[in-house]
């Protein structure tokens, strides 16, 4: 979800928290994703490791060898990326709440995502 700066300056304060709501959740479902993709990754290099033949150092060549594991890995980053620019968009959304003094008591429950 992109939002621009105009859209931020003429959106009233219900909808900027409606639009901070829902970029939440999102948030945390591609969090959710990228973690899940990761942790099968994980899964699928250690399986190819143990499933290989040979010594230490030829099993670890192996699995950094792997085509297949390699697009993953890329697949992973990109969701990085992407959860990146939305977390930006998270924070200027937060910013923008806190400058225009929009749900002051709601400040406390809007979770800092520095720490997520």
């Amino acid at each position: 979800m992109e939002i621009t700066a105009e859209n931020m300056v003429q959106s009233s304060d219900s909808e900027l928290l409606d639009i901070y709501r829902k970029s939440r959740r999102l948030y945390a479902e591609k969090k959710f994703e990228r973690d899940s993709a990761y942790s099968r990754l994980e899964w699928q290099e250690a399986r190819l490791f143990v499933s290989s033949a040979g010594r230490v150092a030829d099993r670890q060549a192996a699995v950094k060898s792997s085509e297949v594991l390699a697009k993953k890995g890329q697949q992973i980053r990109e969701m990085t990326r992407d959860l990146d620019l939305l977390k930006a968009d998270l924070e200027a959304l937060r910013m923008a709440l806190t400058m225009r003094g929009a749900a002051a008591a709601k400040a406390e429950t809007m979770p800092d995502l520095c720490a997520a």
